[in-house]
């Protein structure tokens, strides 16, 4: 549900602004759906936006890593490639623990 306290939509199109730091940009998001950029080319893009989004959105980064639960909400279906599963990696390597899809 859209009001579940621990959804945190990171789309370019509507997160908020606490989502809006791990949201990818629209140039992205249309490269890779036109075939423009690869997986390869857009995971590497993604990454070099989140360091960048880490360094300047600290707290950020920091109130998100200290919730208890987050559902991160992004239009990809289902087990398809996504900015969503990138962002849990990277959440897991700084301590979170990823449980997977719902």
């Amino acid at each position: 549900s859209t009001s579940d306290p621990d959804r945190l939509d990171i789309t370019v199109k509507s997160a908020t602004d606490e989502g809006k730091a791990f949201a990818p940009t629209w140039s992205m998001v249309w490269d890779f759906k036109t075939g423009a950029i690869s997986v390869a080319e857009y995971t590497e893009m993604y990454h070099e936006r989140m360091q960048k989004s880490y360094h300047k959105n600290k707290a950020v980064w920091e109130k998100l890593l200290a919730r208890d639960r987050v559902v991160l909400v992004c239009f990809c279906q289902k087990g398809m490639f996504c900015h969503r599963l990138l962002l849990a990696k990277l959440l897991e390597r700084l301590g979170a623990v990823y449980k997977g899809e719902l």
